[in-house]
């Protein structure tokens, strides 16, 4: 996958980011590309405090920009006017100045990514001047893979990121206190994402990979990119 830098990640809750590209946020960052985390939904309180800290500490693990918090409150993304949401993200995209942009797969059982998608899709929009060349949406455990139809169109990915040189630091930032993981075999425990790594990257003949849906790309074969 070739990335154009800067990146931004939007993330519905914390530690999302890192549970569906946190392999390809570490090899970004290791090639001296920057990358951003917005953080959309959570309050700041009680278990959420817990996952803010370890998304700030995993961050370091990471390699990545300290994350920013929107605190829209969790798990209530349909009572918040869309209008406001797609702002954030416009104004992160703006502050980044990033050319490219992850969010997590629309076809998603979490009303809070839905929105996450949704809002995203629009402050993406491929208007004359835009900056966003590259949109990409990554897949989040017990969220996208417990979906049905009812909830959006499958996750069908296209595109494949090389993390065998990042997995460890992904489980690694996985297993900060507060992070959220469950015991195997929970989808976000730390054996079954492994094994999703290694099953994602047996799919393409690697080691281990993250996988992507590849939703709107814009090149300049000229222009200096960043692999992934």
């Amino acid at each position: 996958m070739v990335l154009t830098g800067p990146v931004l990640i939007v993330s519905p809750h914390a530690m999302d980011e890192v549970l569906g590209c946190g392999g390809s946020m570490a090899i970004l960052a290791d090639s001296g590309t920057t990358v951003t985390t917005l953080v959309l939904f959570g309050d700041g309180k009680g278990a959420d405090a817990a996952r803010r800290d370890a998304c700030c500490a995993s961050s370091k693990v990471l390699g990545t920009d300290v994350p920013s918090f929107a605190e829209l409150p969790e798990n209530a993304g349909d009572t918040v006017p869309l209008g406001d949401v797609i702002g954030i993200v416009e104004k992160a995209i703006r502050e980044a100045s990033a050319a490219t942009v992850l969010v997590c797969h629309g076809g998603n059982l979490n009303i809070d990514h839905q929105v996450a998608f949704r809002a995203t899709m629009t402050a993406v929009r491929p208007v004359p001047g835009a900056k966003v060349r590259t949109f990409l949406t990554y897949e989040i455990p017990s969220a996208t893979d417990w979906t049905t139809p009812g909830h959006g169109p499958p996750f069908r990915p296209n595109f494949f990121g090389d993390i065998e040189l990042g997995l460890e630091r992904k489980l690694a930032a996985l297993s900060q206190p507060g992070a959220d993981c469950r015991p195997w075999p929970h989808a976000r425990s730390i054996e079954a994402v492994r094994n999703l790594a290694l099953a994602r990257g047996a799919s393409v003949g690697l080691g281990a990979a993250e996988a992507f849906s590849l939703e709107r790309c814009v090149s300049d074969i000229s222009e200096p990119s960043t692999t992934l």
